[in-house]
């Protein structure tokens, strides 16, 4: 087997117009999770049991379906039902439902973790519920999970491949485009694995020194 440079260079648009597709669907469906997640742990907390128990099962159920199989019903079996998105929309839309449910748990535990003086000190200065959410736990929770979040981030990363089963033409998909025309799957493929590590270590090393940084 030799190393063909052409074919590297041969791949390199499709490989950038992937990467930019891939980071694409990272930030957007980042942004989804972190939001989302949010709103579902606000309704883990909610006083009533008809919104806590709606809020479970729903975020049971995404959390433990796998994600390539939200995928497919996203993408194939919503528009038989008259709703129908783009493939990378939907692939965007299914990343960030998806660990909107895993952020929400870490959001959970970050709000359990404020001590609940500070909880009542809010009631006590008569602060409304948004600014006892938005000055006083929240910032106080974030330090404690952020770093949590950010393993998320590398984790959504890593699961951007699964959108090509949707044909979203991200890094793989492109690859296993490029493969298919020149029958060089060694390059493109290697390519596209040096680029995860490229962007998932140097994120892995930021996560951790977050990390060390909150913790003191």
């Amino acid at each position: 087997m030799n190393w063909d440079w052409s074919a590297v260079a041969d791949f390199t648009p499709r490989f950038w117009d992937g990467l930019l597709v891939t980071l694409q669907v990272l930030v957007l469906g980042s942004l989804i999770a972190f939001t989302l997640g949010l709103v579902w742990a606000a309704g883990f907390r909610a006083g009533s049991r008809l919104v806590r128990w709606p809020v479970h099962v729903v975020t049971e159920f995404i959390r433990t379906t796998p994600l390539l199989v939200q995928l497919f019903f996203l993408f194939f079996v919503l528009p038989e039902w008259g709703v129908q998105f783009s493939a990378l929309t939907t692939g965007t839309l299914a990343i960030g439902l998806h660990y909107s449910t895993y952020t929400a748990q870490v959001y959970r535990a970050g709000i359990d973790a404020v001590p609940a003086g500070q909880w009542e000190a809010a009631t006590a200065l008569s602060l409304p519920a948004h600014r006892t959410w938005l000055t006083v736990i929240l910032p106080q929770a974030l330090r404690r999970i952020a770093p949590a979040l950010g393993n998320y981030v590398i984790a959504m990363l890593k699961d951007t491949p699964l959108l090509a089963g949707i044909s979203v033409l991200e890094m793989l998909q492109q690859s296993r485009l490029e493969s298919a025309e020149t029958f060089q799957y060694t390059e493109p493929l290697t390519v596209v694995g040096v680029a995860f590590v490229l962007i998932a270590y140097p994120a892995s090393l930021l996560v951790r020194t977050l990390e060390r940084r909150l913790a003191h």
